[in-house]
């Protein structure tokens, strides 16, 4: 699936929109279930797929890196927090996270309820319009919410609506079964 893109072996979870985080010494067999994979081995790739959830590759200069799957449950759930928090236990400093296209609000109309619920955690700025008018939410609004309170800085994001875009897969606008991944591993050091 992704041969010479890098040559490791890769790991995947079984992703469950949670906040559950696999850590890894290599190269993993068995999908476990979680939704977020941290390591310092330079074994093996970590990976996520996502067709409308935000994918958020993070790294640190003590070589520590993650991946996350967060769509608003995960994120509600602490994903991103819980990432992070895991890669200081083992030895990570400064975190840096980039991300991934994603839906954004004007193709997310969302129910009233669970969006009163974000807005309580995250803000008001986390509620967006969807095209139609509707309320909606503003899911790259909620991560960079996220990875604020888990004292990471962002320093790449796509910006892409993965529903407005043909280049990347949407569950939501078109049903798409593929999904795109968001990749880290570490270089051997020199």
């Amino acid at each position: 699936m992704l041969a010479g893109l890098v040559d490791l072996p890769w790991t995947f979870v079984r992703q469950v929109h949670g906040a559950q985080v696999l850590v890894v010494d290599g190269p993993a067999d068995s999908l476990a279930e979680a939704d977020a994979i941290v390591t310092k081995s330079p074994a093996t790739a970590l990976g996520v797929l996502g067709a409308d959830c935000a994918l958020v590759g993070l790294a640190s200069e003590e070589r520590v890196v993650g991946v996350a799957h967060a769509g608003w449950r995960g994120l509600v759930g602490g994903v991103i927090g819980a990432t992070a928090a895991m890669m200081r236990t083992m030895g990570a400093g400064r975190v840096e996270a980039v991300v991934s296209a994603c839906i954004h609000a004007e193709c997310y109309p969302f129910g009233a309820g669970e969006l009163a619920r974000l807005a309580g955690l995250f803000g008001d700025e986390v509620v967006g319009t969807a095209a139609d008018g509707s309320a909606a939410l503003d899911l790259p609004a909620v991560v960079r919410k996220s990875l604020a309170a888990a004292d990471v800085e962002l320093v790449a994001e796509a910006g892409v609506c993965t529903a407005c875009s043909g280049a990347y897969f949407s569950h939501r606008a078109r049903c798409d079964a593929a999904r795109h991944v968001l990749g880290v591993w570490l270089e051997d050091e020199a």
